[in-house]
C-alpha cells in the first residue's frame, strides 16, 4: 500500500488540485470497467472540491452517469435539511452534472425510520459495492466520517454504524465504519487550515487513538492538504 502526501499553498488550490485530480481518476476508472465508484464527504473543503469539479473545464471527460456516489457518513436529519452532506453534495456539484439519479446514493434520512434501521439498509444497498475513491475530510481531533476517537463506531465490524451522543452535532449520525473505508481501491484524506495541523501530524505518525490514522486504500492513500495543515500550532 502506498501513501502519499501532497501539499497545497492554500485551500483554493488544493481544493482545484483534489477535482483535477479526481476528473482524472473516475475517468481512468471509466476506461477499465464502464464505470466508478465515488465515495462523498461534507465540510467547506469538500464543499470547494465539488465546486472546483462543477467549474473544470474537463469535467465532461468523465461520463457522470455512469458514476456511483456514495456518502461516507450524514447527519441524521430529515431530507433537504441543509447540514446533511447530500444536500451540500448535490447544491454544491450533483445538480450541475448529468447524473444518473439511480447511481446517486444518499443516506437515509430522518422519515419514520430510526438510525439503527437506516444504518442497516445502507449497509444493504452498498453491499455490492466497490469503490474507486473515498473522499475523507479531517477534523481537528483526528476524526474521519463520523468515526470519532473513543467512540463506538471506532471498532464496530458492521459496514455501516449509526452513531449516538456525537461530540460534533447533530447528536445522531450515520457513518460508514473502517472495514468498508478500508475496502475501497484508495482513501483521500483531506484537510484544510492550521485547526487541522496536529491531526494531520500526529495521524501521519500513527496514532493509535485516531480514527484518521487506522484509515488507508488497498491501493493507494493519498494525503491532500494545504500548508497551514501542515504548520504546527505554537
Amino acid at each position: 500500500m502506498t501513501v502519499l502526501v501532497h501539499t497545497y499553498a492554500g485551500p483554493q488550490l488544493l481544493a482545484e488540485a483534489v477535482a483535477a485530480r479526481l476528473i482524472i481518476r473516475l475517468s481512468d476508472a471509466q476506461a477499465e470497467r464502464g464505470v466508478a465508484s465515488l465515495v462523498l464527504t461534507g465540510g467547506r473543503i469538500a464543499a470547494k472540491i465539488y465546486a472546483a469539479v462543477r467549474d473544470n473545464p474537463a469535467r465532461d471527460a468523465v461520463d457522470w452517469s455512469r458514476v456511483e456516489f456514495w456518502w461516507g457518513d450524514e447527519r441524521f436529519l430529515p431530507s433537504g435539511d441543509p447540514d446533511r452532506n447530500e444536500t451540500q453534495a448535490r447544491e454544491a456539484f450533483l445538480s450541475a452534472l448529468p447524473v444518473d439519479p439511480a447511481r446517486v446514493h444518499p443516506m437515509p434520512a430522518v422519515d419514520g425510520v430510526d438510525a439503527a434501521a437506516a444504518a442497516l439498509a445502507y449497509a444493504d444497498s452498498l453491499a455490492a459495492a466497490a469503490f474507486d475513491v473515498v473522499l475523507l475530510g479531517v477534523g481537528e481531533d483526528g476524526h474521519v466520517a463520523s468515526i470519532f476517537p473513543g467512540y463506538p463506531a471506532l471498532t464496530d465490524p458492521r459496514p455501516v454504524a449509526d452513531v449516538h451522543d456525537s461530540p460534533k452535532p447533530p447528536p445522531v449520525r450515520l457513518t460508514l465504519t473502517l472495514p468498508t473505508l478500508n475496502a475501497a481501491a484508495e482513501v483521500w484524506l483531506l484537510a484544510s487550515g492550521t485547526g487541522k495541523a496536529d491531526a494531520v501530524r500526529e495521524a501521519l505518525n500513527g496514532a493509535p487513538s485516531l480514527p484518521a490514522a487506522k484509515v488507508h486504500g488497498r491501493e493507494r492513500t493519498l494525503w491532500l492538504v494545504d500548508a497551514d495543515a501542515m504548520t504546527p500550532r505554537s
